[in-house]
């Protein structure tokens, strides 16, 4: 192998590249000349790579001289989407969110009527018992990613919710009836984060917003949790901003 072997390999990858890249912004297919022109190659070039990437169905020859994104693209995208962790996602985005504001930091998923929590990170301050403990479950309406999932919902989930459910009280604070879920359910979604005060443990605050996939659905929760007599209710916008980092890591464009 020559010297500059790797160097023309890195070089063809970076041709190619530029016509997925050129393919991906235009939804009809593509003439030779076109791509040629988008990726500043010369035609021969460009027809070249092109013919190595339709055997390998990275795309679609349309007609003579046309081409589009191939299937193969689909099926590794699939694969990605379904390999991404959201947990393995979203860890260092919480390891920040700890450090930065140093309380403890929670990861949150909805099966059913309650959140089961899946990942905390704590604060090295922190000398609070909380309850959520990684695999402890909590009803919807008593934390503040719960509101987040009701508030996706809609309201006339939100009220199915509250029948099937019967809200039980955890403390003096919890939401247990539906004129008060409906408007704390509307206040998270129209700010994007919602709050616990003292709802689901006496003592313990929390802020929470939602985690989205690449498709848009809403699929986990971030939360902070902190005595009440330390929360701050201007994190808010901290957490909502860190779980809006964590939901584009997901491949969410929204």
């Amino acid at each position: 192998m020559s010297k500059d072997e790797p160097k023309s390999s890195i070089q063809v990858i970076d041709r190619m590249m530029k016509l997925l890249n050129v393919l991906a912004d235009h939804v009809e297919p593509l003439g030779l000349k076109q791509l040629a022109a988008q990726t500043s190659l010369h035609p021969s070039s460009a027809h070249r790579i092109l013919g190595v990437m339709v055997e390998k169905g990275l795309v679609e020859r349309v007609e003579p001289g046309s081409y589009q994104l191939g299937i193969k693209l689909l099926e590794l995208g699939n694969l990605v989407k379904a390999r991404i962790n959201v947990r393995q996602v979203a860890l260092p985005f919480m390891q920040k969110l700890r450090d930065e504001l140093d309380e403890t930091v929670n990861l949150t998923l909805r099966q059913g009527d309650e959140i089961v929590y899946v990942e905390r990170v704590t604060a090295a301050k922190s000398m609070m018992r909380v309850v959520q403990v990684v695999g402890t479950r909590a009803p919807l309406h008593i934390t503040a990613v719960g509101k987040i999932f009701l508030a996706q919902d809609g309201q006339q989930s939100c009220e199915e919710y509250a029948l099937r459910s019967g809200m039980p009280a955890f403390t003096k604070d919890t939401i247990t009836t539906l004129d008060r879920l409906r408007e704390e359910v509307e206040k998270a979604r129209r700010a994007g984060f919602a709050i616990d005060k003292e709802e689901a443990e006496k003592g313990v605050c929390c802020i929470g917003a939602g985690i989205c996939d690449s498709s848009g659905k809403l699929v986990a929760g971030l939360s902070i949790s902190a005595p009440a007599d330390r929360i701050n209710y201007k994190w808010s916008g901290r957490v909502k901003g860190i779980a809006d980092e964590i939901s584009r890591a997901m491949g969410y464009l929204g």
